[in-house]
């Protein structure tokens, strides 16, 4: 019972400061353009894509020698969604919440593993679970498809963030037992 207690403060921490971070900072935003002459762009994508939304990775060849004419052709990764994207509806809500609270849940289980007794280590062992996770993806992003590095330092500090923030909670409802 406390780990789910725990699990939850954690996840809604981590709830809380990516809500902040999302919508008071510019954290969300770093590395992020906007398309030159969006609708003229977004028409010419709609007419070549059609209804097929997805995440196409362009040129189709981009693993190809260094020697070749497509690795020297522009490239990049482009998620498309045919439907007008709104953002901030309760369903995109109520499933950052639950990815959230399981990110609180399996860091308070792995806490509860430990047997650290100083708050601060307790805090420091949910944030370095939050460095690993930043790190996963983030990184592998920014070399592997060459997403801008604001927006991958921007977003690893956000998630960072919020693993610190649920160490915070964590570790103040799941004390150690005596």
């Amino acid at each position: 019972m406390r780990i789910l207690l725990a699990g939850l403060a954690a996840g809604i921490a981590m709830f809380v400061w990516s809500s902040i971070a999302h919508l008071a900072t510019p954290l969300a935003t770093m590395g992020i353009s906007t398309l030159p002459d969006e609708s003229v762009t977004v028409g010419n994508l709609a007419s070549a894509i059609g209804d097929k939304g997805g995440l196409f990775l362009f040129p189709s060849n981009m693993g190809a020698s260094p020697s070749s004419s497509a690795a020297t052709a522009p490239g990049g990764l482009l998620v498309f969604n045919p439907k007008t994207v709104t953002t901030m509806q309760p369903k995109t809500l109520i499933i950052e919440f639950l990815t959230e609270l399981a990110e609180g849940l399996i860091a308070a289980w792995l806490l509860a593993q430990t047997a650290l007794t100083a708050y601060a280590a307790r805090v420091g062992f949910v944030a370095a679970i939050g460095l690993a996770a930043a790190i996963t993806t983030n990184i592998p992003y920014w070399n592997w498809y060459t997403f801008p590095l604001a927006y991958t330092f921007g977003y690893a500090l956000t998630e960072f963030i919020a693993y610190v923030f649920a160490g915070l909670a964590a570790a103040a409802v799941l004390r150690p037992k005596m």
